[in-house]
């Protein structure tokens, strides 16, 4: 898939996949929605806003209201890349998402997930 594609895809046709991601290793829709509100500062309804809309994820990122601060703690690899080493901002922002669901299916708590 070519960035540009991954750019229009809507968010909320990946979502989906997060919280069936996180729920088959037992963990919740909830935490889900938390990580994402962590990242990108949304509240609970304008999540759902964005979800129902079908937002995607270039806009979904652009529109997101603060984008945590403490997200350049999130290191390691997803996809075979390093998220630190992303030079590409918007992908940087994808991946940081993807590597704490990840995080969330792998069983790390809360607080280590949110770098608290």
């Amino acid at each position: 898939m070519t960035k540009h594609k991954i750019y229009t895809m809507k968010f909320s046709s990946v979502y989906p996949h997060y919280v069936t991601k996180a729920e088959k290793k037992g963990r919740t829709k909830e935490e889900v929605d938390e990580i994402i509100r962590w990242l990108t500062g949304y509240s609970q309804e304008e999540l759902e806003e964005q979800l129902e809309k079908g937002t995607d994820f270039e806009n979904f990122f652009a529109e997101a209201s603060g984008m945590n601060p403490s997200r350049n703690m999130i290191k390691g690899v997803i996809c075979g890349v390093r998220v630190e080493d992303i030079e590409e901002p918007l992908m940087q922002e994808i991946r940081y998402l993807d590597k704490m669901i990840d995080e969330l299916a792998k069983g790390k708590t809360m607080e280590k997930i949110l770098r608290k």
